[in-house]
Parts: structure tokens; C-alpha cells; sequence
């Protein structure tokens, strides 16, 4: 498939986000220590189903024995999804020797490591390399946002301690030394849908976290360098594409002129409903809003396929491929044990 506007580009971007959320989550102060489950959030569930049977599972098995188990996480709050699980897929995290995830969350390097990973080369700031008027632009946004913070934490959030300047520095702190790239991701995850969901594990770490109590075997099957080296891997102007895109729909979302045609809180609700199909593949939905509906310049289109060739072979077809193998070297080396791999869905 070849793209040719900026929605075809937009279901890739979905995907990145959502993974990047994860890493997002863990070097800003997001992994608070595992709290009691509830759905929460109603505007975005499903109806409880009356039975196991009529619940949908993201769970795989792997024709062995001793079983091995994929199973597909959604990198948000797992409070907002955990009810929702079906009981085989716990049953099948609580009964297996060993549990995998993408990136071990557990360790403190991976966290130092993509830290490092975004900053720009030392004695760079972020204003010597972007444009002057986009990086204005840049620094109003993150002014508005620290300005509405206060009013968009929950009260939930200030009784755990949660203060709003301290939660701007965890997550933007140091914005100005970030490459751009991680700038405009940093920028997707300060919204007030997600400021509010701060303070409660994803569900990554959540099972990573459980894994550990249980005294569980741990590991991961990816390294941050691998992760973290195709998003640096862009171009300057493909990066300031993407920086321009996200601020326009952001400053139009503030001026009223834009809703935000895909959420989070929808995301949430497709997973909990087994519906992760209709936003992985449908092209007409994003997590990123839809760029004001209107038709990109020639230049740009190109730049968006760009993008997304670029995204696919990277992220997509060659990291399915480097997963599979290492999962299959594990089953390999280690016939006698069970296995769980919790990967993004």
C-alpha cells in the first residue's frame, strides 16, 4: 500500500504513540506502585459481560508442552482495562514459569537508557536546531499546558501527593535539551485525558510488577537501543513535519476550532470491547486528530510516505521478525518451561 495523504500514514502513528506512551510513562514518573483494580473511566467501557465465555481475550497460546502464551497489552492505565481481562489470560500469567515483555520494566538502565536516547548531542538546545517560529510556537504550547495543569489534575491525584509543577518537571522537564522527535511526542502525552490518568501503572508494568511479587522469571526480548535508534533514525525535515502537524493540531484544539476525532478514552473502550482490529487497521482513525481535514501539498504527501515506509520496515516488519526469533530461541533453549510474552497489542 502505498500512501498518499496523511491518513494513511495516521494508523502507523497510532501505533508508535501508543508504544511510546509506555516509555513516556516510565521516565516521567508514571509508574506509581500498583493500586486496587476497577474499571474507572465509564465513558470509555464496554458492558461487563454477564459471563467468561462471552468475554474477548487477547491471548494466544503456542502449540507446546509445558504451554507458552502471547498475550496483547494496551499500554494505558491498567486499572482502565484489568476488569475487562478475560480469566484464561490470568490464569495463564499466574500459571507460567517465565514472563517476557518487549522491554524489561523493572530495570533501572532501561530508564537511564531513553533518557540518554533522547537528548539532543551534548552542548545542543533545542532552540539552536529548530526553526525560530516553530520553536515559539513550541514554548506557548508548553506555557498553556503548564498554565491548565492545576485545573486538570483530579483530586484523586493531589490526595496521593501528586502536585501539578512537580508532574509538568517529570514529564516536560528538561524539554529544551530533548530531540525533536521526543519533544513531539512529549507534547501528544500532555493532554488533559492523560495528565488525569498519571499516578496508576499501564498495564505492562502492572504485569511486570506482579511478575516480580510472584517471583516470577523475568525478561524482555528487545533492548532500548533498538527501540529507541529508528525514531532518531528520521530526518531533520521529516521531524519538523511531524513537530509542525502535532503543534497545529494542538493550537487548534485550544482555539475550539478542532475536537479531537480519536481518544484515548476510545482506544480504552475498543480494547475492552475486543475491537483492537477496528483501530489498528482502520485507516480513517488515529490517536493523532486528523490534521484539520485538510489536503496536505504535494511536498508534504510525500514526506508523510516517507514516514510511514520508513516506520513500517523499521518498526513494524523488522521488529516482528527480531521478536520472533528471540521468542522462538527462548522456547528452544528452555523446552521444560512456561512461558507468558506480554506484548503491545
Amino acid at each position: 500500500m502505498v500512501c498518499v495523504s496523511l491518513r494513511c500514514i495516521q494508523s502507523l502513528w497510532l501505533w508508535l504513540w501508543l508504544w511510546l506512551w509506555l516509555w513516556l510513562w516510565l521516565c516521567c514518573g508514571g509508574s506509581a506502585a500498583a493500586q486496587s483494580s476497577g474499571s474507572g473511566g465509564g465513558a470509555a467501557q464496554c458492558q461487563m459481560p454477564k459471563s467468561q465465555r462471552e468475554m474477548n481475550s487477547f491471548l494466544w497460546s503456542i502449540g507446546r508442552d509445558p504451554p507458552a502464551y502471547l498475550f496483547g497489552t494496551i499500554h494505558v492505565p491498567y486499572t482502565r482495562v484489568w476488569d475487562f481481562v478475560a480469566d484464561n489470560s490470568k490464569s495463564a500469567f499466574q500459571g507460567s514459569n517465565s514472563v517476557y515483555f518487549e522491554l524489561d520494566l523493572t530495570d533501572p538502565y532501561t530508564i537511564s537508557a531513553l533518557t540518554t536516547c533522547q537528548m539532543l548531542p551534548r552542548g545542543e538546545n533545542l532552540q539552536d536546531v529548530l526553526p525560530r517560529d516553530l520553536y515559539r510556537r513550541l514554548k506557548r504550547h508548553l506555557e498553556y499546558v503548564k498554565l491548565m495543569m492545576p485545573r486538570w489534575m483530579t483530586p484523586d491525584q493531589r490526595g496521593k501527593g501528586l502536585y501539578a509543577d512537580y508532574l509538568f518537571n517529570a514529564i516536560a522537564g528538561n524539554w529544551e535539551r530533548k530531540r525533536p522527535v521526543w519533544v513531539m511526542l512529549m507534547v501528544n502525552s500532555l493532554t488533559e485525558a492523560d495528565i488525569r490518568s498519571r499516578g496508576v501503572p499501564v498495564l505492562d508494568l502492572y504485569l511486570a510488577q506482579e511478575a516480580e511479587r510472584m517471583r516470577k522469571r523475568t525478561g524482555a526480548v528487545e533492548r532500548v537501543e533498538e527501540q529507541c535508534h529508528p525514531l532518531n533514525g528520521l530526518n531533520f525535515s521529516q521531524v519538523l513535519f511531524a513537530l509542525n502537524q502535532t503543534l497545529l493540531q494542538h493550537e487548534s484544539l485550544r482555539a475550539g476550532s478542532l475536537q479531537a476525532p480519536y481518544t484515548t478514552e476510545d482506544l480504552i473502550k475498543h480494547y475492552n470491547c475486543g475491537d483492537l482490529n477496528a483501530v489498528i487497521f482502520n485507516h480513517d482513525t488515529s490517536q493523532l486528530p486528523n490534521f484539520i481535514n485538510t489536503t496536505l501539498p504535494p511536498h508534504e504527501q510525500v514526506t508523510a510516505q516517507e514516514i510511514d515506509s520508513y516506520f513500517r520496515q523499521e518498526l513494524i516488519y523488522k521488529r516482528n521478525e527480531r521478536m520472533g526469533k528471540r521468542v522462538n530461541a527462548l522456547l528452544q533453549a528452555n523446552p521444560d518451561k512456561s512461558f507468558f510474552f506480554a506484548f503491545g497489542a
